[in-house]
């Protein structure tokens, strides 16, 4: 059965380029199965309660492959329960899950059979559970991979619902400000040019906005759209990307969130592959793939560079120039004691108290005062258009 979400192949064709710890051969190469390939990126949250799942099951005693199988059969029952069924009724990652039993059940590691997903499990996934393997400790590594990607999932959820609000608030301004110089004022204005008197000046002025925005209000429109085009098509280049994140960065309380919450991203994973006992190069290499802003994960291949020439980590996060010096003052303190992962286990836990801190600053700051413009431009118009009637009702 064909499911259009999915790009079949065969194993023994299949070749990913991966930085890993404790890569053993695939033994599925003498069972040539086609394996589904899911073409879009699976979100953190769905892997973060795949790995909860299978840790609790392993906890409870039940061996890998039966535990692979009844987390396909939950995810299966769940996706029939929903809506939406991705064109067909199996879950595309039901469907992963069975393949990924199937390649454990032949004898593969449970890292090597969910390297040939990418797009389902991360490096940061593999690598994790390939450490947890070599050390018998799968379940405890499962778990600890659970509770990071769920601090980043609902940290992420946190800046984001902050950053909406407002935005939904000047969006929905613009749009009852757009409307008014549209489509009300005009018709009240008319009244004013048809008597022939001399206007006081904000009358004036809010005529001509009323009738440039009626007579050009689709060219604006369509102006607006190709320039918001043209700016995601330049984003898409690299050039394009750098700039916008490193603008990013410089923005007002915006820049200060966004850099606080990619640090916490890259030190939390950081740690917890360290901790997981990946080498540094590797750890460093997958830390940089789950940073959104390229010019912070620039940064970060420099630290990785540094490092591979003999740098001690701390004194290459110090190089970059980039990173707070507390950073380097944690990360220098936890080499000495050789406790490097709780460093950056305490980073991270300190800059999410301080993302959490500045999202609930920026709801707080931003609230009154987009309602502060909102009301002085609406208390403008009314202005614009009462002053001509206290005029006239003297001479009435």
């Amino acid at each position: 059965m064909s499911v259009e979400v999915y790009v079949l192949q065969d194993d023994e064709t299949t070749s990913q380029q991966q930085l890993t710890f404790g890569t053993g051969p695939d033994s599925d190469k003498k069972n040539k199965t086609s394996a589904p390939h899911i073409t879009k990126k699976i979100p953190d949250k769905d892997i973060c309660m795949i790995a909860r799942q299978l840790a609790t099951l392993l906890r409870a005693g039940m061996p890998l492959v039966p535990a692979l199988a009844v987390l396909g059969e939950q995810l299966q029952t769940t996706h029939k329960s929903s809506r939406f069924f991705y064109g067909s009724d199996e879950n595309p990652l039901a469907v992963v899950m069975k393949q990924v039993a199937d390649s454990v059940s032949s004898g593969s590691t449970l890292a090597d059979a969910a390297r040939k997903y990418p797009n389902v499990f991360s490096d940061l996934f593999v690598n994790m559970v390939a450490a947890g393997e070599t050390g018998g400790t799968l379940e405890d590594i499962l778990m600890q991979l659970a509770k990071m990607l769920e601090k980043r999932v609902n940290l992420t959820a946190k800046v984001k619902s902050a950053i909406a609000y407002p935005v939904m608030m000047i969006i929905v301004a613009v749009c009852v400000v757009t409307f008014l110089l549209s489509f009300v004022v005009p018709g009240l204005t008319e009244i004013f040019l048809e008597m022939n008197r001399s206007l006081p000046w904000p009358t004036l002025m809010l005529i001509s906005v009323s009738s440039f925005m009626k007579s050009y209000l689709w060219l604006i429109f369509l102006a607006v759209c190709a320039i918001c085009f043209a700016i995601g098509i330049w984003m898409r280049t690299k050039e394009g990307r750098l700039f916008a994140d490193r603008f990013k960065l410089k923005l007002p309380l915006f820049g200060s969130i966004l850099f606080k919450l990619e640090i916490s991203r890259m030190t939390r994973t950081l740690g917890a592959l360290l901790a997981s006992g990946v080498p540094i190069l590797s750890a460093l290499e997958i830390s940089k793939k789950v940073i959104q802003n390229r010019f912070i994960a620039n940064a970060l291949d420099s630290v990785k560079n540094f490092v591979g020439k003999g740098d001690t980590i701390a004194d290459a996060v110090k190089k970059t120039g980039l990173f707070p010096p507390i950073i380097f003052y944690i990360l220098a303190t936890g080499q000495v004691s050789g406790n490097i992962e709780t460093g950056l286990a305490e980073i991270a836990e300190m800059y999410d108290q301080e993302v959490d801190r500045l999202t609930k600053t920026l709801v707080s700051l931003l609230e009154p005062a987009i309602l502060l413009v909102m009301g002085v431009v609406v208390g403008f118009i009314v202005l614009a258009v009462l002053l001509p009637i206290f005029e006239i009702n003297p001479a009435l």
